[in-house]
C-alpha cells in the first residue's frame, strides 16, 4: 500500500541503496523515479540555475534499483512519453521485470516539461497531439505485452512492422500505470488500456475523478475494477502543529503533521479507495523511511 518516488537530483547510489534497505526490511511495498533530466521544478521553458544540478536517468536508476532489491515493485512515475518511443519504453520495462522477478509496473504520461524538450531537441506537441500521442501508445504497449506473436501496428504517430516482443512479463502482464486526471483524455485513455490510475489530489477529488472512470469504462465496456487506484501525495511527520499548517499552506487533505494527524488524513484517502499511495518529496534519508514505517504505517497493519 505504501510507495515513494525517489528524486532523482543530488543524490547518490550508495544514497539510494541505503533508503532501499530500509525499505525492503519494512512495510513499503513500491518504490518509483521520476522521468525528468533536469529537476522538474518549473513549468515554464525559462532557464534556471538549479537545472545544472546533477540528476539521474529515471529507467537506468529504475534498473539498478531491480537488482538490488528482492520485494518492492518498481515503476518510473511517471514515463514522458514523447521522450522515447513507446515499443522501446514497453521493451525497457520488459527488461526490468525480468532483472527484478516480475516487479515493474509502467508508468506513463503524456510528457508536460517545456523546459526538457528544448534543452535537448525534442518536438513539444500542442497538448492535443500529446493526448492523441499517449493514447496510441498505450494501445500499442498492451498490445505487445498481450500479443502471442509479431505485432502489426499502424497509427498516426506510430508504426510496427512483425515486430516481436519477448519476454513479456515473468510473473504477469506488466501493469500500466497512467498518470494524469484530465477528464476528457486522460482517464478515458486509462479506461480503454491502463491498470492503475495516478492522481495527484485529496480524497473528494480522488472520488470525483473516480466517478468519470467509472462512466468511461461503461462506454467502453470495462470492468472498472480492473484498475488500481494510487494517489501522487506528500507525507512528513511534523510533530510542531504550527509548524505543519504552515508547510500545508492550506492544503488540509496534505499527510504533514503530528503522527496522529497523518495517520488520519491516510485513513481518509483509504475510505475514499486508495490501493496505493506514491509519496512524494521525501528526503532520501533512512531515518525518515523508518520513522514513517514504524509510526504511520504500523497503524494499518
Amino acid at each position: 500500500m505504501f510507495g515513494s518516488q525517489f528524486y532523482n537530483q543530488q543524490t547518490s547510489w550508495q544514497e539510494i541503496k541505503s533508503v532501499l534497505e530500509v525499505m525492503e526490511g519494512g512495510r513499503w511495498t513500491s518504490v518509483y523515479t521520476y522521468d525528468h533530466f533536469v529537476p522538474p521544478w518549473t513549468r515554464t521553458a525559462d532557464v534556471a540555475q538549479s537545472d545544472l544540478l546533477p540528476t539521474l536517468e529515471g529507467w537506468a536508476m529504475l534498473a539498478g534499483m531491480a537488482a538490488v532489491t528482492s520485494k518492492l515493485e518498481l515503476g518510473v512515475l511517471v514515463s514522458g512519453n514523447t521522450y522515447r518511443h513507446p515499443a522501446l519504453v514497453a521493451k525497457m520495462a520488459a527488461t526490468i521485470d525480468e532483472i527484478s522477478g516480475g516487479r515493474c509496473i509502467l508508468g506513463i504520461g503524456a510528457g508536460w516539461n517545456v523546459r526538457e524538450h528544448e534543452a535537448y531537441g525534442w518536438t513539444y506537441p500542442s497538448m492535443r497531439e500529446r493526448q492523441d500521442r499517449l493514447e496510441e501508445a498505450c494501445e500499442l504497449i498492451q498490445l505487445l505485452f498481450t500479443a502471442e506473436r509479431f505485432v502489426d501496428f499502424n497509427g498516426q504517430y506510430y508504426t510496427l512492422k512483425q515486430a516481436p516482443f519477448a519476454p513479456k512479463g515473468v510473473k504477469r502482464k506488466i501493469p500500466l500505470m497512467v498518470g494524469g486526471t484530465g477528464p476528457k483524455r486522460t482517464l478515458r485513455t486509462l479506461a480503454k488500456y491502463g491498470d492503475i490510475m495516478n492522481a495527484i489530489c485529496g480524497p473528494e477529488d480522488l472520488k470525483r475523478h473516480w466517478s468519470i472512470v467509472e462512466k468511461h469504462c461503461e462506454d467502453v465496456g470495462r470492468d472498472p475494477s480492473e484498475i488500481k487506484r494510487s494517489v501522487h501525495v506528500p507525507m512528513r511527520i511534523v510533530r510542531d502543529e504550527k509548524e505543519a499548517e504552515r508547510i500545508r499552506r492550506g492544503n488540509p487533505w496534505t499527510m504533514i503533521g503530528p503522527v496522529n494527524y497523518v495517520i488520519d488524513r491516510c485513513a481518509d484517502f483509504i475510505a475514499a479507495g486508495v490501493d496505493e499511495f506514491c509519496l512524494q518529496s521525501i528526503r532520501q534519508r533512512p531515518d525518515l523511511y523508518a520513522e514513517l514505517n514504524e509510526e504511520i504505517f504500523s497503524a494499518f497493519d
